[in-house]
């Protein structure tokens, strides 16, 4: 195929995370906004390629770095669960750290009633979600959202160590990944996220209720990041 034809090939969405310095996590390549990087020859999931995911969701789970990217890809790919491979991609815009700290604290209160339904009087991890908000919005300070985060933590381990330990710990759990995620990493949304769908899982009875309920999760989930991209990607 020609370069001219490469040029006219359609483009998608995708989405990826590089390091700090603009270069992937593995290898040795280098990306700078809107200038498309390519790879010739094979392309292979976890050999050869462009490495990204098809939704922003699968994303935060292929973390690859500390900065988050709305990119573009083109060309010859090769797919493998939540991530694939492209012969060519481009970084559009970067995603601010704010949305994964905002999803965080969606995850957790999407399953805050489980845990509610088990321990109705342990205010620890609501106040874990609210410290957590309140940080963001500049109404607390740092140790007190650690004070919060160490209480949801706490909260999680009693629930693991219960009978009601399933969908109640997955809460507690994402409550307490969230409080951490509005002070650092991205790793805990995705954290926020896999309990916050463990804990509707774990919440439904049969096993056909239990995948149904993990996938209502997800698209929910889906849904909120991708609007909170949009409210804040400009």
């Amino acid at each position: 195929m020609t370069t001219e034809e490469l040029k006219t090939l359609k483009t998608h969405l995708c989405y990826r995370f590089v390091k700090d310095d603009m270069t992937s996590e593995s290898g040795t390549m280098s990306w700078k906004i809107n200038e498309w990087n390519k790879v010739e020859g094979k392309i292979k999931c976890c050999e050869s390629g462009l490495h990204a995911s098809m939704t922003p969701l699968q994303s935060l789970n292929n973390i690859y770095g500390n900065r988050w990217f709305v990119a573009e890809y083109k060309g010859k790919i090769d797919e493998q669960d939540n991530k694939f491979c492209a012969s060519q991609m481009r970084l559009l815009k970067e995603i601010p750290i704010i949305v994964i700290k905002r999803f965080a604290i969606f995850c957790a209160k999407d399953c805050l009633k489980n845990y509610e339904k088990e321990y109705p009087n342990d205010k620890r991890v609501s106040d874990a979600i609210k410290a957590a908000e309140d940080y963001l919005d500049g109404k607390i300070n740092l140790h007190e959202l650690s004070a919060a985060k160490s209480a949801a933590r706490s909260a999680a381990w009693s629930a693991a160590r219960s009978a009601a330990r399933s969908a109640a710990w997955a809460a507690a759990r994402s409550a307490w990944s969230a409080a951490r995620s509005a002070e650092s990493a991205a790793e805990s949304a995705a954290r926020s996220a896999e309990s916050a769908a463990r804990s509707a899982e774990s919440a439904a009875e049969s096993a056909e209720s239990a995948e149904s309920a993990e996938s209502a999760a997800e698209k929910r989930q889906e849904k909120e990041l991708k609007r909170l991209i949009k409210e804040h990607v400009k």
